[in-house]
This record gives structure tokens, sequence and C-alpha cells, in this order.
């Protein structure tokens, strides 16, 4: 099977940005798994049994990532089953609109032992105090590179830019795209496929060469891609085809790439801090797009820019890696109380439930 992982949610300029409301269409589906517990009490481990049961069933399976710590899983969805488990729990806090009928809230924190937990009180409270501080101080960083790169676009997306994007676009879709015979307009998926992490930016380009044979490879050094992509989503969804329509973690209302499984399409947009190592179908160099005579006049001030906000984004990954490195301890102060025998056995009942 393949291997589908995407974010729902992303440290970006604004805080924590979250699409966990587009987990899975809630009047088609069949049931949703509201995880509840703190740190430690086994969220991640049940996701994975019950995503392991799910493949080793043959069935398709959807992991969400955690845009923190990109090893622990946030989410789990079973589109062929309609079917759905996540942690409902701080930042994605996660709420049943269907209470009984469709959500279902599990609750882990009856795998704690909080009598042996309560000497442990103060160290608790004190790294959950500098674990958050850590956080907050990565957002204002990603803020003030959010500033820089914005001052970037203003420097280069000109409408003539924009109008050779649209063209580019619209070449693309006459190529590309054949109209299905009287179909209804597509749908839109909204996922991260990029994030900023404790190991520094990441864009999960193995997930759309797992469901898409054609890349065209957008070459975007300064974050120009919206305007062509947008054009593109426009003409794809317009022909009949689902969109899985993914936002830059650092600009969330710009869009970063497009996935069109039905058409085994997709249009990535790469840069020097992350690349995409394949060989696309094909490749669209946007800076050149952008107009020499533009680069070469704005040369300086965006090296300065680039080098910026770099710098600043090195900064908030530094600060997002100390938090990692609490939480961490976090785990490691309340795992030793955690009931696991009761984690697998709540798993053990999830999958019996919800795999054929």
């Amino acid at each position: 099977m393949p291997n589908i992982q995407y974010f729902l949610g992303a440290n970006s300029p604004r805080g924590f940005y979250s699409l966990y409301d587009q987990l899975i269409p809630l009047e088609r589906a069949k049931a949703v798994y509201i995880l509840k517990g703190g740190a430690g009490c086994g969220k991640s481990t049940l996701m994975n049994r019950v995503a392991r049961a799910a493949e080793d069933a043959g069935l398709p399976v959807e992991r969400i990532l955690c845009s923190g710590d990109p090893a622990s899983l946030d989410g789990v969805v079973l589109p062929t089953l309609k079917t759905a488990l996540v942690d409902g729990t701080a930042p994605h806090v996660v709420e049943p609109k269907y209470p009984g009928v469709v959500e279902h809230y599990v609750n882990l924190e009856c795998c704690y032992d909080s009598t042996s937990l309560a000497p442990l009180r103060r160290e608790i409270m004190g790294c959950m105090t500098d674990y958050k501080a850590c956080y907050h101080r990565a957002y204002r960083c990603l803020d003030a590179a959010a500033q820089v790169a914005q001052d970037i676009r203003a420097t280069l997306l000109t409408p003539v830019l924009e109008e050779k994007m649209q063209k580019r676009a619209s070449g693309i879709l006459n190529r590309e795209v054949r109209r299905k015979k009287d179909a209804m307009p597509g749908t839109v998926t909204q996922r991260f496929l990029s994030a900023i992490t404790h190991a520094g930016p990441m864009s999960l380009f193995p997930t759309a060469q797992a469901q898409c044979s054609r890349i065209y490879e957008l070459a975007d050094s300064y974050g120009l891609c919206h305007p062509m992509l947008t054009c593109l989503l426009s003409g794809i969804t317009a022909a009949g085809y689902d969109v899985v329509a993914c936002p830059s973690p650092m600009a969330p209302d710009r869009l970063e790439h497009l996935l069109v499984p039905q058409l085994s399409l997709a249009f990535l947009s790469t840069s020097p801090a992350v690349p995409f190592s394949d060989h696309p179908y094909r490749r669209i160099r946007l800076d050149a797009m952008a107009g020499t005579e533009n680069l070469r006049r704005s040369r300086p001030r965006l090296r300065f820019a680039k080098k910026v906000s770099a710098s600043l984004i090195d900064e908030a990954v530094a600060s997002l890696a100390q938090a990692k490195s609490m939480h961490d301890e976090l785990e490691a102060l309340y795992n030793p109380h955690v009931d696991f025998s009761r984690v697998d056995a709540v798993a053990r009942d999830i999958i019996a439930r919800i795999c054929p």
C-alpha cells in the first residue's frame, strides 16, 4: 500500500494553525475516535497499532503527522472505512459535532497511575511551562521571517509576473486536464504537505510521489507560486477532478503545493532549503520568470532578506528543538506511570470495531 502522510497542523507565524476540521467529512463518516489524555499516555502508540492493523488487512491508511515531531502521530484516516482517529488535545483541540453518532471520546487518562504521579507534580508543571514558552518564541521568530518573505514577494510579484504564471498554468491545463463530461465540480481537501519542525523545514514529497506519477516541480526560491497554483486549482476542479490543496505553513492563506491523484498529477514548489531529490516530469523555474532585470536590480535587497529570513527560521527551529526535548522529558516522567496494557486493550477494542 502507498505510504500517505500529511500534516493537519502547522507551526506558523500566526501560532499553531489547524486544519483538523478537514480530517474527514463528518456527514459521510462512519466513526471518528477522539483521543484525550496528556503526554506519554499512549495516544500515538494506539494510533500506530490501529494503522498497522488496517494495513495488515489490506486497507489504505493516511497518517497525520505531528508538525512539532513528525515521528509522532496526531491522526489516522481509514478512507475506505470512513473512519478516523485523532489526538483531540491542545493545541489541535477536537470536539464532537455529532457526539455518539459519529464521534466517540476515548479517554486514555484512565491509563495514568495518578497516585504515583503525585510526587512529580512540581517537576511536571515546570517542564510544561518551559515547553510552552519555547513554542511562543518559535512563533515570534516565524512571524518576523514571514514579514521578510512578504517584503520579498512585494518586490518580485508584479502584475507582469502574475500574468506570465497564469498563462503558463492555462497551457498546462490544456495539455494535462481533460474535462469530464457532465461532471460536477471537483472537491478541495486541505492538507499541509510541508511543516516547520524541530528538525527544520520539511516537505513530504514521497506522499505526492506515492499518488502521482507526473510531478511538476516549481522551483521557487521566493515563495511566488500562489497565483499559478490558484489558476491550476480553479481549472482542475472546474473540469470535475478532486484536488488536495496544500497551503504554506509560513503563509497559510497561500498555496504551496497541489495534488490531483485522479490524474496522477502533482505540482510541488521547491526551494534550496527544501529541494526535490528525484527527477520531475516537468520543471518550471519561477525565479527566472520574475525577470532578469528585476532580479538584478533587487539582488542586494533579496540577498539580505533571504539571509535574515533563514536566520529567523533557524532560531524558530532551535526553539522547536528545545520544545521537543522538554516534551521528551515530560514523556519520560509520565511513561513509568502509564499502564500500557490498558492502552493495548483500548487499541484491540477499536480494531475489533472498525476492521473487517
